[in-house]
């Protein structure tokens, strides 16, 4: 296994949103994702990731800690994460009792990647409020950890106020939690850096935008880096023909809980950015590609968002092609260097 000039081993991993392309039933996507999870473990990745979405198609999975518990269950070796779980609508403590719960019976593989979310319906469906998005978050990470960490908990904060409580079960390791950055001027990266959290960073962010927010954090950490990776000679055809259509649906079921724009992308020209700046393309682009994400990011843990044909057929087999042609010629490369380091451009 290829180490860091840090000795943090390079990772890399899956990231299934669960999405519903156009003409697909929920309950085939969910199914599609375990599959996907099942076919990554067999293919060598390190750890696979889930999404958590409400109310839209862009991803079904409501309650990405809870898929977790299932493919944890159907699975014996690879970490599996949540990215992420959103702290606007969920109660960090009720989070911590799962992760605690889930931790315990599957040896330590459960990760947790959180994240503030956005102002839809969501928070007024589960009654947090407009307050926990806008101003809660900080408050939430904190009272997250503080419940993560074992024993009595309590607040006395603005949007949590309770008496002391024993914390059940009693967690038998340190939890290994990531926070979603959305970039360099986000409050989530200085939120992270000074509770010492490493990032999520996002799928929309090129390169240049990734080394920024390592920049912002200021300090080394074991950061997640997500990208696109469709691997086939005709990849570009099969992410054109089959992204724009799931985009359109789910950026256009985003409601906001008090009327404010929703997101406004362009699906097509959106999809053409993702092919631009993501490795998609026969293998050795794709290894060309991740070498240059990894040197100049620094950044050595990579999550892949694999389901770009939409279908469980298309997915599982660009898992196998990852797993086959592309990790085993990263695993390969010398340490990459930390960004802003001599070689690092």
């Amino acid at each position: 296994m290829v180490q860091r000039s840090s000795g943090q081993q390079l990772r890399f991993g899956v990231f299934l949103v669960s999405g519903r392309f156009p003409g697909q039933e929920d309950a085939d996507v969910l199914r599609r994702t375990v599959r996907a999870a099942e076919a990554a473990e067999a293919a060598g990745f390190d750890d696979v990731w889930l999404a958590e979405h409400h109310f839209m198609p862009y991803g079904v999975c409501p309650s990405a800690v809870t898929l977790a518990g299932h493919v944890l269950g159907r699975t014996s070796r690879i970490d599996v994460g949540t990215a992420v779980s959103v702290l606007s609508t969920t109660h960090p403590v009720a989070l911590a009792e799962q992760w605690s719960m889930l931790d315990a019976v599957s040896g330590g593989r459960l990760r947790v990647g959180v994240g503030r979310g956005g102002p839809w319906q969501d928070l007024e469906v589960f009654g947090t409020g407009l307050a926990r998005y806008e101003t809660g978050f900080a408050e939430s990470l904190d009272l997250l950890l503080s419940a993560m960490a074992g024993g009595d908990v309590r607040a006395d904060g603005e949007h949590f106020a309770f008496r002391e409580v024993p914390f059940v079960p009693r967690p038998e390791r340190r939890p290994r939690l990531v926070v979603a950055c959305g970039g360099p001027g986000s409050d989530a990266v200085r939120l992270a850096a000074e509770r010492g959290l490493p990032m999520l960073l996002g799928l929309h962010a090129d390169d240049a935008e990734k080394v920024a927010t390592v920049e912002a954090y200021g300090a080394p950490a074991e950061h997640v880096s997500t990208v696109l990776c469709q691997v086939g000679e005709d990849a570009a055809d099969v992410v054109r023909r089959t992204l724009p259509g799931w985009l359109e649906d789910g950026l256009g079921a985003h409601v906001t809980v008090d009327g404010r724009p929703g997101p406004s992308r362009d699906p097509g020209a959106y999809t053409e950015r993702l092919c631009a700046i993501h490795p998609v393309g026969d293998p050795g682009h794709c290894v060309e590609t991740l070498e240059t994400s990894l040197r100049r990011t620094g950044v050595s843990h990579v999550v892949m968002f694999v389901e770009a044909s939409g279908t469980p057929e298309g997915t599982c087999e660009n898992i196998a092609r990852i797993g086959a042609e592309v990790l085993p010629a990263l695993r390969r490369q010398p340490p990459v260097s930390s960004p802003g380091a001599p070689g690092s451009d």
